[in-house]
């Protein structure tokens, strides 16, 4: 698939007005992307566990216009308040986008979101807002063209998602997805995120993730910024042979569920990631002390108890506790009595591997 085969015949007639909504899960990378080409094309592949719980639904009303100015008009609200202060990103979609929806010009668009997660709650949303919003727009897309088959239809809403926010390709479909071209891969590709083809085992299907809210406010750089550093970045050339050896590593890990290898290689990419960030110019350090003092006391749970429990991290300081299902009683014990102190106001959030995007 290339670009131009995104490009929509000229519909033969376009509705007066309707509306969508879809629910789209966050997600997080065991193999990390970071840096990004031109057209929020990835550096190097990724993989990523799809959540379940930890969502945004998106419903978009859409009511034809006569004022066609190029772009579509729009209007957004955040848990039923006006949100003016994601226009910005909304109309830079829009104009990402057009060209691969050139009818949501003659459109005006109410845009209604709201996250499952507690707002300000350390979980990036720009994943799961944009996914969702693309998958409204494919909703107006299928109307259009009823012959349209369900893969195109979930190839093309993770094209358009990317376009918004590159993690967002992988919100999509699950649970587990891959985003980025690997010979190793079949079907994969830069412009969109696919289930991950490959043999998986069983456990990895119900693993959990306890995300533990370690800072809740605003990052030091944005995602975007902190992409941009890794152009000139002394080690960005090695870092990315690492991640797609990562990649062609993960493959007999799943198959075979070896959770000793498993832990050894997400732990390693989540150092790998903020390392990146700690050696650009301009620096910058994104973890906090308590992120280092659970990622301790995991490594010390895991020797003591034999539990195979491990961690990965995000662009930020809130830790995601990644374990298999049988482990859950004793993990949940583990961190309430060990992990909490350490979290912001003990605030944590309990997930799990999901399915991907529902409409609803």
């Amino acid at each position: 698939m290339t670009e131009a085969d995104f490009v929509p015949d000229r519909p033969e007639d376009l509705p007066d007005s309707g509306s969508s909504k879809w629910r789209a899960p966050s997600n997080i990378a065991l193999v990390k992307y970071w840096g990004k080409k031109k057209g929020q094309i990835p550096t190097n592949p990724s993989v990523s566990f799809t959540l379940d719980n930890s969502a945004t639904l998106t419903e978009l009303r859409f009511k034809r216009t006569d004022k066609v100015t190029g772009l579509p008009a729009f209007e957004v609200f955040l848990q039923g308040q006006p949100a003016p202060y994601f226009a910005p990103k909304i109309r830079s979609f829009f104009e990402r986008i057009l060209p691969y929806q050139p009818f949501i010009a003659q459109y005006h668009f109410e845009i209604h979101t709201e996250n499952t997660f507690p707002h300000s709650s350390g979980i990036a949303s720009s994943a799961s807002g944009m996914a969702a919003l693309a998958l409204c727009l494919m909703d107006m897309e299928k109307s259009l063209f009823p012959s349209m088959d369900e893969d195109f239809f979930y190839q093309k809403a993770s094209f358009l998602a990317r376009l918004g926010s590159g993690s967002a390709a992988r919100s999509i479909r699950g649970k587990l997805v891959h985003w980025g071209k690997q010979d190793s891969v079949p079907g994969s590709s830069d412009l969109y995120g696919i289930p991950y083809p490959l043999k998986v085992a069983p456990l990895f299907g119900s693993f959990q993730d306890t995300i533990l809210l370690v800072d809740k406010g605003e990052k030091q750089v944005s995602s975007t910024q902190g992409h941009g550093l890794m152009k000139d970045h002394p080690f960005a050339i090695s870092r990315f042979t690492q991640a797609r050896s990562n990649i062609d590593a993960l493959q007999p890990i799943l198959q075979e569920g070896d959770l000793t290898s498993f832990i050894a290689l997400v732990e390693s990419e989540a150092l790998t990631l903020h390392a990146m960030m700690m050696t650009s110019m301009p620096y910058f350090m994104l973890m906090k002390a308590g992120t280092l003092q659970i990622i301790e006391r995991i490594w010390e749970y895991r020797r003591s108890n034999g539990e195979p429990v491990c961690f990965t991290l995000d662009a930020g300081a809130n830790v995601h506790l990644l374990y298999p299902k049988a482990s859950q009683v004793s993990v949940h014990t583990f961190v309430e009595r060990e992990l909490l102190p350490f979290c912001q106001g003990g605030e944590h959030l309990r997930d799990r591997v999901g399915n991907g995007a529902e409409r609803c």
